[in-house]
């Protein structure tokens, strides 16, 4: 029986059983077989074994508990009580008990803020390496997106202070940052934005003087994200010091001082944001507030933005993650719809144009997982001491950032399309998914500021390019990748990486996001290529193959708007196809 006859004996749907559902309920790690694949890939078979069950227990959390909980909090924002009972000044976030019912599962059930700072979460021996602790930000960020932000600064923040703080320092914070008692836990926040500053931090304001042997700082910030937080990492001038970015000094601000008293600032107000409302954002007025120099602080201060970044980066990394695994909920649930809505006489994901729909939102996806895995395991690589991996991770983070964060806003709008009328209503995950990939675009740097790290400094004065270019070039002369695949891809990555040494040498700000946009999608087009021929050999699904096609006839080639692919039908076929394709059949499409 044909699917055709198959809907025309089926019960005629009425009312309600016309509406395609969505994902929540699922296992988003079950059904993710692109992440499982993958697993062997990019994880040591130990670490694979181990973690496996807790990906599984995670992802059913995300498609259940967690998805409801990040609904009600997406609809019970954070309220700022500036004053207790008695008149006294306390600044104090109130949170609905979703909220910190999410706190539980992130910060005390699954560790994601230290299992690569300490060793022995979930009873690893030793530091969860990268790869293995970003996989459980990919399925959380499925669920909700906002509570990422403190997990991911609460890491970064600890991480710091291990790196430069002194030792009283560490012995002092690190141990509650790092832990998963609920009871005792601190977690971090990373102040930067100021109003003069924004993305040129250099014009920042905000000034620490040198009072009785305390420093204190005066000023304000402007954006500062998980403003209840109990540490706060930020940049401030020392008086004397000199302009510029060069004259900032990294501190340490504790919310509460040693005798219990609240810290000397007051968040002023919350941000109404479009997105991430679960999470608070406010402005904050320092008004000689406690701070500890965590780099030298005075005249002649060590340049504590340079410390910083160190931070930066490592959120940029943790926002192309999160781009990832919320490009997967928005195909996943497209392809709810696609596979359970009947219009026309038949199924929207037998429709062809809604098929090559579905590829829009399918590449970006399956683009983002690969390149942010690669990028985990190259960052394990570099805080292992290798060279050449810290060259590589210099040109990784940014790409994985400025790229994903674009893509993430195209796949949720398309999923929104996908889904019609109903993605547009507050009812179904689709408008929050919209609303939160949109601040992928501000936070950790624009598009802007991330092209121009790529290209004017990444490869302008660091050479990471070159890196990028032997990396590439070793991976797509994998054996099962067809020859005259492997030989556009070499073209294609020489091609790219002498644009953006070009751009960078000239100078050529202008040109910095297609030299960066030519970077990205080269890299992913071989990584996926050399995922897919390495699943085929092992006798897997080779399907990843395809996506490089897809990537290189889609991304890296002109375009001709009135002319078509007649391949596109063949590989469209297979990529939406529920078996998996053997190495052979891929092998064979892509040419």
């Amino acid at each position: 029986m044909t699917v055709q006859e198959k809907i025309a004996a089926a019960p005629k749907p009425t009312g309600s059983d016309w509406l395609a559902p969505d994902c929540h309920g699922e296992n988003f790690f079950e059904i993710d077989g692109s992440l499982q694949s993958l697993l062997g890939h990019y994880l040591p078979d130990d670490l694979r074994r181990h973690m496996t069950p807790l990906y599984h227990r995670l992802g059913e959390i995300a498609g259940t508990r967690l998805d409801e909980l990040a609904r009600t909090c997406d609809r019970h924002v954070p309220v700022l009580h500036h004053r207790d009972a008695m008149g006294r000044n306390r600044d104090w976030i109130e949170f609905h008990p979703a909220y910190r019912e999410m706190e539980k599962i992130g910060f005390g059930d699954f560790g994601i803020h230290c299992m690569s700072n300490r060793a022995g979460v979930h009873g690893w021996p030793t530091k969860v390496p990268p790869v293995g602790k970003y996989i459980f930000q990919y399925l959380f960020a499925q669920a909700e997106f906002g509570l990422l932000c403190p997990l991911s600064v609460s890491e970064t923040s600890a991480l710091l202070i291990d790196r430069y703080a002194d030792d009283a320092l560490k012995a002092k914070y690190l141990p509650r940052m790092q832990s998963q008692d609920m009871t005792e836990l601190m977690t971090g926040a990373q102040f930067m934005t100021e109003k003069a500053g924004g993305s040129d931090v250099g014009n920042s304001e905000l000034t620490a003087r040198l009072e009785d042997g305390v420093w204190r700082l005066y000023g304000d910030k402007w954006f500062c994200s998980c403003a209840d937080a109990d540490v706060g990492l930020l940049l401030a001038r020392p008086e004397g010091a000199p302009g510029g970015s060069g004259g900032l000094s990294l501190f340490l601000l504790p919310k509460t001082l040693d005798d219990g008293s609240r810290n000397r600032y007051r968040i002023v107000r919350l941000k109404d944001k479009l997105g991430t409302r679960s999470m608070a954002s406010g402005e904050i007025i320092f008004e000689g507030a406690v701070a500890h120099p965590i780099s030298s602080a005075g005249p002649h201060p060590n340049n504590g933005l340079k410390l910083m970044l160190d931070q930066v980066n490592m959120s940029r990394l943790s926002h192309g993650v999160r781009a990832a695994g919320m490009m997967r909920r928005c195909l996943n649930e497209s392809l709810a719809v696609a596979r359970n809505r009947v219009a026309f006489g038949g199924r929207l994901i037998d429709k062809p144009l809604m098929r090559r729909s579905l590829m829009k939102l399918m590449v970006p996806t399956e683009q983002a997982l690969s390149f942010s895995l690669f990028t985990a395991v190259t960052l394990d690589q570099a805080n292992r001491g290798d060279r050449k991996a810290k060259q590589l991770l210099r040109i990784l983070t940014g790409l994985l950032k400025f790229r994903t964060a674009r893509d993430n806003i195209r796949v949720a709008t398309g999923a929104m399309e996908v889904r019609g009328g109903n993605g547009f209503i507050e009812d179904w995950v689709n408008a929050r998914l919209l609303r939160d990939a949109h601040v992928g675009v501000i936070w950790e740097g624009t598009s802007n500021i991330n092209a121009l790290d790529v290209v004017m400094r990444a490869v302008g004065k660091v050479g990471a390019h070159e890196d990028l270019a032997t990396a590439l070039g070793d991976m797509a002369a994998g054996d099962a990748i067809p020859g005259q695949f492997q030989g556009e891809l070499g073209g294609l990555v020489k091609r790219a990486v002498a644009f953006a040494g070009e751009v960078a040498a000239a100078g050529d700000e202008g040109r910095s996001r297609q030299a960066a946009d030519a970077l990205y999608n080269v890299t992913s087009a071989v990584l996926l290529a050399g995922e897919g021929a390495a699943s085929g050999l092992r006798g897997g699904d080779a399907r990843r193959l395809l996506l490089a096609r897809m990537v290189v006839d889609h991304r890296l080639r002109p375009a001709d708007p009135l002319s078509g692919s007649a391949s596109d039908t063949a590989l469209i076929d297979a990529l939406l196809d529920e078996r998996p394709v053997d190495l052979a059949t891929a092998q064979g499409l892509v040419g």
